[in-house]
């Protein structure tokens, strides 16, 4: 399978793009702020790719920003867990926070719900609803891939912080220990920004888990 991670927008989100090398079905993850959508087009174009879906695996600005341009641009429905609608609705707002201007906004067409699945070609994705960094924060585990997007939930040597609205600190331990540190050790997980590690790596040094 097609993984190409672009690092976009001000703040630096890591967007996924996943392509099917046989159907040419894509999906993108966290397409980031709105700034940086052409280059996640091009990526698209370069491997032939139609886009199926754009998951989103929390509503903060620096990851859902850039939906509604790219659903415009290809007409693909956008993922969200529902419990992060709110947050949405108040992008303005996270505009106000970080400075900057506020993107365009779209409709959630589909439910992220724990436990849903999303099939890119013959690879299923599935959805992990992992709230603490927000309400409605997930992560897509890929087993065909041994690959775990974790947006902001889980970093290299840190965790997703809980100081804005609809953060809780004791959720997302509590999602981390019970959803994400039983998986395999040696999947490798992508965090929503920085570097890649693995879920054995984290469970040994990552300092906010011990």
């Amino acid at each position: 399978m097609i993984h190409e991670i672009l690092t976009v927008g001000a703040l630096q989100c890591n967007c996924s793009v996943f392509g099917d090398e046989t159907t040419r079905e894509a999906i993108v993850i966290d397409p980031g702020d709105g700034a940086d959508v052409a280059r996640v087009l091009a990526v698209l174009a370069k491997h032939g790719l139609k886009l199926k879906a754009i998951v989103v695996t929390h509503a903060h600005i620096d990851h859902i920003g850039g939906a509604a341009k790219l659903k415009a641009a290809t007409g693909a429905p956008v993922y969200m867990n529902a419990a992060d609608q709110d947050l949405y609705d108040a992008l303005d707002i996270q505009a106000g926070w970080f400075g900057m201007r506020t993107p365009e906004t779209t409709d959630i067409d589909v439910d992220a719900c724990d436990g849903g699945t999303l099939q890119c070609g013959t690879t299923e994705m599935q959805f992990l609803h992992t709230p603490g960094h927000t309400q409605g924060s997930l992560c897509v585990l890929i087993p065909a891939e041994n690959k775990l997007i974790a947006g902001d939930t889980l970093f290299r040597d840190s965790i997703g912080r809980t100081d804005l609205p609809g953060g809780d600190g004791r959720a997302i331990l509590r999602s981390i220990h019970d959803k994400l540190l039983p998986l395999d050790e040696g999947l490798d997980v992508f965090p929503g920004h920085g570097p890649e590690t693995t879920i054995g790596r984290e469970k040994a040094l990552n300092p906010f888990l011990s």
